[in-house]
């Protein structure tokens, strides 16, 4: 689960903060400590080191981020290895036999699966091709949230939102369109909790 250089001086900087003042900067600390134009490019790369598994959210603190602390005795837990999902227009959902080892800090409660990332439309989530994205089961999300869904039985991975009379999915890339969904087969199968990269 490597990190880029600037996402890694961005890890290190709240690592560094915690150990000195025992809770996590605020996001205009960290905007203005690296020069970030906007907190949306902060909420980027923590968004980014949730979902590799570096950081996670903390129920103690008021600013409510820790570190994860994985070492070689951490525990990994099996889930299944559903094939491939399209970060990209659609391609056909495929339900595969395999399965992957995951470390347990990466996974909530309920049922979990793992897809590997097919495309580039979520990269400025820090999402890129080949990744292998980490899904909990469920049947609805909140906007904003980044979903697995089927599209009349083709599978993609976008940031939902529902409007009023269509449902929109988001890729994470400013050269692509959302896909709107105004009728026909569609369901989500599940939220995006975790992302593992190997090299």
């Amino acid at each position: 689960m490597s990190l880029t250089k600037k996402q890694k001086q961005v890890y290190d900087y709240i690592c560094q903060y915690i150990e000195e003042y025992e809770y996590s900067p605020t996001q205009v600390e960290i905007q203005e400590h690296f020069g970030f134009k906007s907190l949306g490019s902060v909420q980027d790369y923590i968004r980014y080191l949730k979902n590799s598994g570096h950081l996670e959210n903390d129920p103690n603190s008021v600013r409510g981020l820790r570190p994860v602390q994985l070492n070689e005795n951490s525990e990994l837990i099996e889930i299944p290895l559903h094939g491939k999902v399209a970060a990209g227009n659609p391609i056909e959902a495929i339900e595969g036999t395999e399965s992957v080892a995951v470390p347990a800090s990466m996974l909530k409660s309920g049922n979990h699966f793992a897809l590997t990332v097919s495309g580039e439309s979520m990269i400025e989530d820090g999402i890129l091709d080949g990744d292998l994205i980490i899904i909990k089961e469920k049947n609805y999300a909140q906007n904003g949230e980044t979903v697995v869904a089927t599209l009349n039985n083709e599978a993609t991975v976008k940031r939902y939102y529902k409007k009023s009379k269509q449902i929109e999915l988001h890729p994470a890339n400013s050269s692509m369109s959302p896909i709107i969904v105004k009728n026909g087969d569609f369901q989500i199968k599940g939220i995006l909790v975790g992302l593992y990269r190997s090299y």
